[in-house]
């Protein structure tokens, strides 16, 4: 087996986890966000285990890059995946969403690991064009990566943040932008349409490519690739599917805000194992 495909597979046993763990997370207590969390496990899996620079020994490693989640409602996923990286115990993940637990349902930097707070949509990216900046200044060598959602593109200051590093040529910034088509209440598309998002993203001064947002190897390679361009800030336009793993919340815009039952627990955690096998 070569190396790519058992970084594939890793990424893909990962994946499942993080599915699995932010199930259980929502279910415990009523929370909601699964849909979101769950289209973007995989461009987690692949970040989590090989695309970034990190150390879970050592959370504040000068050299670490930095990941921020700027579509911050999808914290369970997060959450899952530092603590299968080893930032903190599996156990950790259920006082999730409790009263005084510092795993609060938007993601917060309290947590180890977790860069920075987010929760209102448009404040991660702004908040990820200033720390690569600053590293820029520095003559740092890490990076930052920034999780967008789609509908999140709906905020300008998105747009302005991509401006300025574009004319800064902040080469060591990587967007992902979780398209998954849907928003809180319905499409995208009926909502504010993105299209064309990469021709406008490149009139932005962006280096961009698309990517399917669940092939594990496809999106490493591509990761394994930036900066696309020298000189101009990396977006990588993930397609994917809402709900993505459980058959019943694939693309079904009320898995923005419900959580499952036991009864529907257990059929998604049955599916993902299916799956696995």
């Amino acid at each position: 087996m070569s190396a790519s495909t058992d970084r594939a597979a890793e990424a893909r046993r990962f994946a499942r986890d993080i599915r699995r763990l932010a199930l259980h997370m929502v279910h415990r207590v009523n929370s909601s966000h699964i849909g979101s969390a769950l289209s973007m496990a995989d461009l987690l899996a692949v970040l989590y285990t090989g695309a970034m620079r990190l150390d879970p020994a050592r959370p504040d490693w000068a050299e670490r890059d930095r990941f921020i989640l700027s579509k911050g409602h999808a914290t369970c996923g997060v959450y899952a995946a530092v603590a299968l990286r080893g930032f903190m115990p599996i156990e950790t993940l259920e006082s999730y969403g409790v009263d005084g637990s510092d795993l609060m349902a938007h993601v917060s930097h309290k947590v180890p690991g977790v860069e920075f707070s987010t929760g209102a949509l448009g404040h991660g990216l702004p908040f990820g064009t200033g720390k690569a900046h600053a590293a820029k200044l520095a003559r740092a060598k890490w990076r930052v990566f920034v999780m967008l959602g789609d509908g999140e593109m709906d905020e300008g200051s998105n747009w302005e943040a991509l401006l300025f590093a574009a004319h800064h040529r902040l080469d060591n910034l990587v967007c992902l932008v979780d398209y998954n088509n849907l928003q809180s209440l319905t499409t995208v598309a009926e909502t504010l349409a993105l299209e064309p998002l990469d021709q406008k993203l490149a009139a932005f001064g962006c280096a961009v490519r698309e990517v399917d947002g669940h092939d594990h190897a496809a999106i490493a390679a591509a990761l394994d690739g930036v900066p696309f361009e020298r000189g101009k800030p990396t977006v990588l336009v993930a397609r994917t599917t809402k709900g993505k793993g459980v058959s019943y919340m694939e693309n079904q815009v009320a898995w923005h805000y419900r959580a499952p039952d036991r009864e529907l627990l257990e059929q998604a955690l049955a599916e993902l194992e299916r799956e696995d096998r």
